[in-house]
């Protein structure tokens, strides 16, 4: 994981999702958990780029 996709995955954890998968479910899930709140957000962004 590079630098930026890190400091995005903290800052906008859908953007950083999208940026490495393109638009798809994992974009989806992304967003919603980021609605329900930022904390989970981040934690699947992280867990979906390092994979």
């Amino acid at each position: 994981m590079s630098f930026l996709t890190i400091i995005l995955s903290i800052l906008l954890p859908p953007l950083a999702v999208f940026l490495k998968h393109g638009i798809g479910t994992a974009l989806l899930v992304s967003v919603l958990l980021t609605l329900l709140g930022w904390l989970p957000g981040v934690i699947h962004a992280f867990y979906v780029n390092s994979k």
